[in-house]
């Protein structure tokens, strides 16, 4: 069969486009921005990619178009075609479960936040104990080197994202997966673009839950209180707590890379890796308690957990410069933000440079920062940088003003080129800059790290 995806290059959509090829189907596609490492991905998968939505793309010929939640109504000319001519046409999440999660063990990984970070995890636990799992991550989880896999498991790990499905079906992707397992992270508010309020991505939360079989299980953060109130609108399926008070899996830190887990407060065992933060022990713990409902002893998914790399994008060093350390990551929301600073510097803490100071490059790229919902949590966010660098460019809200709590601390610029040289301006030997965005910004990592390098 024969697919041309539309919006191929979303980590979505483009997981999408490795498995179809996997299963041995031609896969070709089209987007409007192309950025690694999705397009390096596709390119290395051998998939065929056009940039843009024109018409040309009918020529193809291809037996169904999977469309991306990124296609609206009246702005792509070859969707408005596609429905002119009545051609055949399914979203990306029904695609997913019609063609490959349909007769799997699905484990679906939900929430606001480290939803990327823990289904690698728990892909991760599976691989190293023997059950070859099938995935769909929405990174590049670092030990596997791509974002999607199919095999013949009958386990398949996926990032259940709440976004909406497409134009023509505005329900959240994962109500589409019908997960055995599912995990519960966090829940806040967030894509403003489409939810109203709170309220509306709970109850999508609460879809979710109502899809996990009475021989399933819900793995939820038992200590937040959005995650219990919608649980609390009904739950038909056996329940594990992590990370709340009372019973339920507990990280108990020993020092800032090492901590004991416990069940129900017996010992689990104790692991030892290269995370940092209160966020990275939590998301551990949904992994681990995930990958024992697949059959996975505690103390093996520990055990496999200390060999756990990070996703691309999740504090990825870039490179040194100038004695300067230079890190990617996908921190866009204020909470995650706040994670990530907090994170590095507990890591600051604990390698015996505790003067070590962060500088903050931020870019306020999604739909939501985009409308300025959350402008005014963005100050507290930040409060553990040293220095803030933001990047106001085709943003329609005052960066400035909103940075203005911060007062000299923040610098706040419309040219990439302009914030590059102010960085370089303060940067000095022992400084940690973690560029925060969820997109390509501009190649700015690169950018930096050769201004850096030498004079400009």
């Amino acid at each position: 069969m024969h697919i041309h995806i539309l919006g191929i290059c979303g980590t979505f959509m483009g997981g999408i486009a490795v498995l179809a090829k996997q299963a041995g189907h031609r896969v070709t596609g089209c987007d409007a921005n192309v950025y690694p490492p999705m397009s390096t991905q596709l390119e290395e998968q051998g998939i065929s990619l056009t940039a843009g939505f024109g018409l040309e793309q009918l020529d193809l010929v291809p037996d169904i178009f999977v469309i991306g939640n990124v296609v609206a109504r009246g702005k792509q000319p070859l969707m408005e075609e596609i429905l002119n001519r009545g051609l055949p046409y399914i979203s990306g999440p029904q695609w997913l479960f019609e063609n490959v999660l349909h007769d799997k063990w699905v484990l679906a990984v939900a929430g606001t936040h480290g939803k990327t970070t823990t289904s690698s995890m728990l892909a991760w636990i599976l691989e190293d104990c023997g059950l070859d799992p099938g995935y769909l991550i929405g990174g590049v989880p670092m030990n596997f080197g791509i974002s999607a896999r199919l095999t013949d498991s009958p386990f398949f790990v996926i990032e259940a994202d709440e976004y909406d499905t497409a134009f023509f079906d505005k329900r959240s992707k994962f109500v589409h997966y019908r997960p055995r397992t599912a995990v519960l992270n966090n829940l806040e508010y967030d894509h403003a673009d489409i939810f109203p309020d709170l309220a509306a991505i709970e109850t999508q939360f609460h879809h979710l839950v109502r899809t996990v079989p009475g021989n399933g299980l819900v793995v939820v953060n038992g200590g937040d209180n959005n995650l219990l109130r919608a649980l609390g609108r009904g739950c038909w399926s056996p329940v594990e707590y992590f990370g709340g008070p009372g019973f339920g899996w507990k990280a108990k830190p020993i020092s800032a890379d090492t901590f004991d887990v416990t069940l129900n407060d017996q010992p689990a065992g104790q692991l030892n890796w290269a995370l940092q933060g209160e966020h990275n022990r939590l998301n551990a713990l949904a992994a681990i308690a995930a990958a024992r409902h697949a059959g996975v002893p505690a103390k093996d998914g520990i055990d496999a957990l200390s060999r756990f790399i990070n996703v691309k994008r999740r504090m990825e060093l870039r490179g040194e410069a100038g004695g300067v350390a230079v890190y990617d990551d996908f921190a866009h929301h204020p909470t995650a933000i706040a994670m990530t600073l907090d994170g590095l510097r507990a890591r600051i803490g604990a390698s015996g440079n505790p003067a070590g100071r962060i500088l903050a490059v931020l870019e306020p790229r999604s739909n939501t920062m985009k409308l300025g919902v959350m402008k005014d949590l963005l100050p507290a966010s930040l409060a553990q940088a040293d220095r803030v660098f933001c990047f106001s460019g085709g943003i329609d809200w005052d960066v400035a003003a909103a940075m203005a709590p911060l007062g000299d601390k923040a610098t706040t610029e419309t040219d990439l080129t302009t914030l590059i040289e102010r960085i370089a301006e303060q940067a000095r030997p022992g400084d940690q800059i973690v560029v925060m965005s969820n997109g390509g910004f501009g190649g700015i990592h690169d950018k930096l790290l050769a201004r850096l390098a030498g004079p400009a």
